[in-house]
Formats: C-alpha cells, sequence, structure tokens
C-alpha cells in the first residue's frame, strides 16, 4: 500500500477537527452514555473541536439539548453550558427513509441533516412530526420519498445541509446494493442540486469514491456515525478556520476541506462480500465466479461496498481528481495500545494508558496526527510509539470486513496469519 496521506506541518493550527454524525442514548442500540456533557468530555480528549449533537429529531433529546446547550460565539454552533471553553456543538440528526420507488421496490436511505439553530430545528422537528413518530427513535424511520423530504426542507431553511449518511452500505444508504439508486440523480431527482456532500462511511473512503466521475461535484466527508463514547472521532473532518455554521456550509457546498480523516474502509464491515452465518468471505471476483451464491448453504451473498464502487466505476484503482482533500488513514489510540500490549481493547490496562498518554500528549489526535514523534519518545512507550509509526507510514496487515463482520487491521501482524495491507488492496481493487 502506498504510504499514508499526510497535512504539512504549516497546516497544522490553520484547520479544526469535525465529527458530525453521533448518536444520543434515544437511538437503539446506542450507549446510555451518549449525552451531552459526555460527548463534551469525550471529544476534548479525541482533540475534535466540533462535534454533532446527533439525534435532534427526538423530543425528549431535543429538550435535553435546549437545557445543556447554550450558543457559542461562532454563528450557528453551541457549547455545552458547564464546559464554555470546550468543543462546540453543530445541531445534526439522521433520519430513515424507506418509500417505493418507481414501482421497482421500497428504497431504504439514511440522511444526516445539519441546522443552523435551535429555532429551525423545532420547525424541522414540527414538519417531521407530520410524517412519522419521531419519539420512536432517535433515528426516526419515514415513509418519504428523499426528493420531498429534501423540498419539504428547503422550505423551512436553505440553510439546512442533507447529506446521504454512509452511502454505500448494502441497506440503508444511497448506493446500497440491496435498496439503493446507481445516482444521485435518481434518488433525488429535481433536488439533485441541493445536495452538496455525501458521507463515505466506514466500509469506504475517497480514493474508492474517486474512481466514480459522477461523484466529483460532492465534498466528501467522513464521520463516526458513533453509538458510543469510544467510537466518536474514528473518522472526522479537518475544516478550514474561522469556525461557523456559514463557513462549514461554504466548505460542503465548495469542497474546501483540509483533510479527512479515515477509517481503513478494509475495516469496515462491509467493505467485501460474503455470508456471515456460514463464514463465508469473497472479493467481488469470487463473487461473481460463484454467481452471486454462498458456496456453503446456496444463499445471496451480502454483496459489499467495493463491489458496488467497481459496479459504478468508470476509472482505474489510483485515479486522482485534481483539487481533492487529502485523505489521511488511522487506528484509533486504543487499538494501538491494545495491540502492543497484547490485551483487549476493552481491558482497564488499554483504558488506564490511554488517560495518562492523552494527558501527557493533549488529545489522541494531537498523538496520532501532529506532534512529532521525536517528542512522543519522551513520553509513549517504545512499542506503542512504533505502532503509532507504523500507522502513520501505512504499514499495517488487514483482513476485510464482510456481511456485518468487522474486519481487523493488524500493525504488528507478520506472524498473526493477516494479508499485507498492500495485497489486499490489490486484491480487492482487481
Amino acid at each position: 500500500m502506498k504510504a499514508n496521506e499526510w497535512p504539512p506541518e504549516e497546516w497544522f493550527g490553520k484547520f479544526y477537527l469535525a465529527d458530525l454524525h453521533v448518536h444520543s442514548r434515544f437511538s437503539r442500540a446506542t450507549s446510555r452514555e451518549m449525552t451531552v456533557p459526555v460527548l463534551s468530555r469525550v471529544a476534548r480528549e479525541k482533540g475534535l473541536g466540533l462535534v454533532g449533537t446527533g439525534d435532534f429529531t427526538h423530543p425528549e433529546y431535543f429538550r435535553e439539548l435546549g437545557e445543556y446547550l447554550e450558543a457559542a460565539p461562532e454563528e450557528g454552533l453551541y457549547v455545552f453550558r458547564e464546559d464554555p471553553e470546550g468543543p462546540r456543538f453543530i445541531l445534526s440528526a439522521e433520519i430513515s427513509l424507506i418509500f417505493s420507488w418507481r414501482g421497482k421496490g421500497n428504497r431504504r436511505l439514511h440522511l444526516l441533516l445539519l441546522a443552523p439553530s435551535l429555532e429551525v430545528v423545532r420547525e424541522i422537528n414540527l414538519a417531521l412530526s407530520r410524517l412519522g413518530d419521531l419519539s420512536a427513535d432517535g433515528r426516526p424511520t419515514l415513509g418519504t420519498p428523499a426528493r420531498e423530504v429534501v423540498r419539504l426542507l428547503r422550505g423551512i431553511s436553505p440553510e439546512i445541509a442533507v447529506i446521504p449518511a454512509h452511502a454505500w452500505t448494502p441497506w440503508y444508504s444511497l448506493f446500497g446494493s440491496f435498496s439503493g439508486f446507481d445516482s444521485v440523480e435518481e434518488c433525488f431527482e429535481e433536488e439533485s442540486e441541493h445536495i452538496w456532500a455525501l458521507e463515505t462511511g466506514l466500509s469506504s473512503d475517497p480514493e474508492m469514491n474517486w474512481r466514480i466521475s459522477a461523484l466529483d461535484r460532492f465534498t466528501l466527508v467522513s464521520n463516526s456515525d458513533a453509538h458510543s463514547p469510544a467510537k466518536l472521532g474514528r473518522e472526522a473532518n479537518a475544516f478550514w478556520y474561522p469556525m461557523s455554521y456559514p463557513e462549514i456550509l461554504r466548505a460542503l457546498k465548495s469542497g474546501n476541506l483540509a483533510f479527512t480523516v479515515e477509517f481503513y474502509p478494509e475495516e469496515g464491515k462491509y467493505h467485501f462480500d460474503g455470508h456471515r452465518a456460514c463464514g463465508v468471505l469473497f472479493s467481488p471476483a469470487e463473487t461473481r465466479a460463484h454467481g452471486g451464491k454462498c458456496p456453503v448453504c446456496g444463499g445471496e451473498l451480502t454483496v459489499g461496498v467495493m463491489h458496488r464502487v467497481e459496479e459504478l466505476a468508470d476509472r482505474p484503482e489510483g485515479f486522482r481528481p485534481p483539487g481533492k482533500p487529502l485523505s489521511v488513514h488511522l487506528v484509533p489510540l486504543e487499538e494501538i495500545i491494545a495491540e502492543a500490549l497484547g490485551v483487549g481493547v476493552q481491558s482497564k490496562r488499554v483504558k488506564k494508558t490511554y488517560r495518562q498518554l492523552v494527558g501527557l500528549g493533549g488529545s489522541e489526535f494531537a498523538l496520532l496526527l501532529e506532534r512529532p514523534l521525536a517528542e512522543l519518545e519522551e513520553f509513549v512507550p517504545e512499542r506503542i510509539l512504533e505502532g503509532i509509526r507504523r500507522v502513520r507510514e501505512g504499514r499495517l496487515y488487514v483482513r476485510p470486513g464482510y456481511d456485518g463482520v468487522y474486519g481487523v487491521v493488524s500493525i504488528f501482524g507478520e506472524d498473526s496469519g493477516e494479508e499485507p495491507a498492500e495485497n489486499l488492496r490489490q486484491q480487492s481493487l482487481f
């Protein structure tokens, strides 16, 4: 695999990191700790300057947002009342759409919404409450076509951003293999011009999306979709200062981001094809060779993100459109510590070491991204430092995820039996 991209030293201090897509405890399968106070604290530990609130459509959570947040000095942004110097919040939510399309069955789509004020959110919630039950889930399900939702939101405020979420996952996404579309225009029709950005999701990265020329006009953003505090910031966006809601909108419309922080897409749980129940993991070529059927049970294989990208791609692997932001691939610090120490990522030893290193280094992103390795030598244990070095250089071993099973990215994988990342990338792309 080619060396990891890295921002020049002179950029540091000129950008801030933002994770726009998270969930609250009111979403299904989400930690009870996903509250504004915890998000504020963990975002500071991670080194995020801006974090989404998540789930502003939920009535009880919306009430909490009004209690916990106050307007920040930066236009259109908020801050936790008890930490006025802490990370800023942007009002965000995810909605789920299930709707019939041209007599060809149901389409399932998730949309990330960003809003400029609590007053605008109140209007959004009133309008969406007429389409479905907002109290049933932090990510409500609505039976309305995507174009009509965009038109409705534009009528409330032209400053509402609508971003197709995790655009490639097999279910509930714009390009999903089971219920998606082949283009933005198919999905949003006459409202397509009001879609400025796409979220790549954990199982794809900008490099994969650059292979499709029809996506050149969209800004590619990366977010964690965190359901627990530890997952916050596993993907993020580096926006240039100054920080404000209008400036964020301008960046989404123009593509003027510094870079995105990427999960290794192979680690995403829908990167390759396969059948979890039978333990079958296939590259796209292997799936085609088996006619899309599981060789064990004969059932349909779950077609993953890499396969869908190849179906729609009109460019070769490695093509880069001019002027696109950098794409920086990282491994979360807790995972580096766990592998370096040879223990589970949830172990007390990992948590203790993480807190110590973040306390000494300033934040997780300062350790992973910003501070020179020579500085880290002063307080980071040797094997953990070697892990950080290998991540920065892109020297990793990978087993891709499939059919809901997360992949494995191994830093010290020489004896693990995993594929070197270079071999895996070649296998997945050809």
